[in-house]
């Protein structure tokens, strides 16, 4: 109608009888003509709007009686849906907390200790037994930078207790990398916050056999779980010394590479300037205790504690490195693999399914 009105009111103007607003001639008919049918369907529309609405507002109540039927039916479908979540829950939350590969990196120690059922970490282990096969006369072990991707490779293998030992038996810059990476990633020092003072206060004695005695006392209060991994890093580091002739790592070159990954200090700030003005100190700290780790951890250990580099004692959960599928393997080989080690995703497909069966 817009349109015809506007179409009408140009002829008007272009006939130059705008003063009388009566053009004439077939054109101005044909035009007046749609101006005039274009307003009837406008009206027959405007009708029909008006007897929708007035039909919708006489069935106002039918309506939201739908409207509330829709809601019921809703409610119900999620009370059902609501009972079936809470009763498949526990059984997940059973299967998960059950689950062994859980990351390792960045976690509390003591808490991927009680969730593997191990005494010493798993990427401890697993790194310094590797490393005690490949690596122990590699000359600036802990000392040459790895290559990044395969120090983030390795970190994400072990973080999932998968390891391919072969491929990283020819790099062990690597593994020394990721057992560095995994200390220094603790929330807490391996040797704790807590003795932190004492440590430092113990490297300050001047007389060697008091600094000794004050170093073992803090050794002896450190929590159980502590004072296993960090003998069991520092008789690794001690055997490594042993081949300083040919990996050039002497006492006081691995306590200034590792000693800041065993022990810093609880504080906000600028880290690397504080642990430049305390790393005299720590390696104060970590050297004699590399030195004379016999007399601070009797004993003889034996590095290799579940077997097979490391891997988990959990066969249901975490089979052992031989078992272990490589990203390497050919896609049969490896599907065969994946099937084999799934108990838990295969336990919460058949409980979705299950949900899915009961929900229709």
């Amino acid at each position: 109608m817009d349109s015809s009105r506007t179409r009408w009111q140009q002829s008007v103007k272009s006939s130059g009888l705008a003063s009388n607003l009566q053009p004439s001639g077939a054109k101005a008919d044909a035009l007046r003509e749609e101006m005039e049918e274009a307003a009837n369907r406008v009206e027959i529309c405007r009708d029909q709007l008006s007897a929708d609405m007035y039909n919708f507002v006489a069935k106002e109540v039918d309506y939201a009686n739908y409207f509330q039927t829709l809601i019921e039916v809703q409610a119900e479908y999620h009370r059902k849906s609501l009972a079936l979540l809470q009763n498949f829950l526990p059984q997940i939350k059973a299967q998960q907390e059950a689950w062994m590969e859980k990351p390792s990196f960045g976690k509390p120690l003591e808490e991927h200790l009680a969730v593997s059922g191990r005494e010493i970490a798993f990427p401890v282990e697993a790194c310094v037994t590797m490393l005690l096969e490949c690596g122990m006369q590699e000359e600036g072990l802990f000392r040459v930078a790895p290559s990044a991707s395969k120090l983030k490779k390795l970190k994400a293998a072990l973080d999932c207790c998968v390891v391919d030992v072969q491929e990283y038996s020819a790099d062990p810059h690597a593994i020394a990398g990721a057992l560095k990476s995994y200390l220094r990633e603790l929330p807490e020092p391996l040797m704790t916050f807590e003795l932190y003072e004492e440590w430092i206060q113990a490297s300050n004695i001047p007389e060697q056999e008091k600094r000794l005695q004050a170093l073992w006392n803090a050794c002896e209060k450190l929590p159980k779980a502590n004072y296993n991994n960090i003998r069991y890093v520092i008789k690794f580091l001690a055997k490594l010394t042993e081949y300083q002739d040919l990996n050039k790592m002497t006492p006081s070159n691995v306590a200034i590479v590792l000693g800041p990954n065993l022990l810093w200090p609880q504080a906000e700030g600028n880290m690397t300037e504080m642990m430049t003005t305390l790393s005299l100190q720590i390696v104060g700290i970590v050297e004699p205790l590399i030195q004379h780790a016999d007399w601070f951890f009797p004993g003889d250990i034996e590095f290799n504690v579940t077997g097979n580099y490391g891997s988990p004692l959990h066969v249901n959960h975490n089979a052992n490195y031989s078992s272990m599928p490589s990203p390497d393997m050919e896609h049969g080989e490896r599907r065969q693999h994946e099937q084999a080690r799934r108990p838990l995703s295969v336990a919460t497909d058949n409980m979705m399914l299950e949900f899915c069966k009961k929900d229709g």
